[in-house]
């Protein structure tokens, strides 16, 4: 199956401004969620993996305000996340779905898993869900996020690409072109320093020490089975941060991906297809 970004791009028009994904398959509904970081796109985390999962499911590659393909927003892109998701089922009338979220995809599923127990079937994360236990945080990666839209050259988007990967030649050269094009747009570049910034990490940094409850600890509360993945040599939310989730929601799955950094769904494509299929396809428990 061959799909291309036109072909798959599609408008939903809210309240709060015009909301695009990318649509391709029939059957039942699978909602993908991208990452953060320069230059990232729904289309850009699962293009490679949407030929695969159209034949199983309707998948709705949703693109987030604030990072250059739906309409921007004014808020903390991150925080602006979750309810754009609600907007946008309610919008296709849709109210139960499967999801996989990468990185702060995966956090912002995990959070309204939390908030919504009967929105999603089943829940699937790459990375992004837990925290530090073994490692100090920031992470290696997210402190190259953090200099980058502090100081938005070429040279720093590189360095944190590398982070992103155990295989560096996946680093090509089309691929750091489409990225630093995307990531240097003003409106997008503007959106990242909501969320990597130094100003707005330490404000990060201090809610989530006052706060009465951090997503990491109602993670118990998620009800629907969840498979969490996870590469191996992820720099950016490192394997130990899936001890916590892995315990702690009541019908969690973990399955890592050696050789393998922060986009597993793209640097172990095919195991990673593989078991993320089979959970997703599994039998209902009787």
């Amino acid at each position: 199956m061959t799909l291309t970004a036109e072909d798959t791009l599609r408008e939903l028009h809210t309240d709060e401004g015009t909301l695009r994904y990318h649509e391709a398959g029939d059957g039942p509904p699978l909602l993908l969620l991208h990452g953060s970081g320069p230059g990232v796109t729904g289309w850009r985390n699962y293009r490679g993996n949407l030929p695969l999962f159209a034949k199983h499911f309707r998948c709705l590659a949703l693109e987030f305000p604030g990072f250059g393909v739906s309409d921007p927003t004014d808020e903390n892109p991150m925080m602006a996340a979750p309810k754009a998701v609600l907007r946008f089922l309610d919008g296709l009338g849709l109210d139960r779905v499967d999801v996989i979220g990468n990185s702060m995809g995966g956090f912002v599923a995990a959070g309204l898993a939390v908030a919504h127990k009967d929105l999603f079937r089943r829940v699937v994360t790459i990375g992004g869900v837990g925290r530090n236990i073994l490692s100090p945080g920031p992470s290696e990666g997210l402190n190259l996020l953090v200099e980058f839209a502090e100081n938005p050259t070429r040279q720093n988007l590189v360095q944190w690409l590398r982070s992103m990967v155990h295989d560096q030649s996946l680093l090509t050269e089309e691929l750091i072109e489409e990225r630093w094009v995307s990531a240097t747009e003003p409106a997008t570049l503007e959106a990242s320093r909501r969320i990597y910034g130094r100003q707005a990490m330490a404000a990060m940094q201090a809610a989530q020490a006052h706060s009465d409850q951090p997503i990491w600890a109602a993670l118990h509360k998620i009800t629907a089975p969840t498979l969490l993945t996870w590469g191996r040599d992820d720099r950016v939310t490192p394997l130990e941060s899936a001890l916590i989730p892995m315990r702690t929601i009541p019908k969690a799955e973990l399955h890592v991906l050696p050789d393998c950094g922060h986009w597993a769904m793209i640097e172990q494509k095919e195991a990673w297809e593989s078991a993320v299929l089979a959970f997703l396809t599994r039998p209902e428990a009787s």
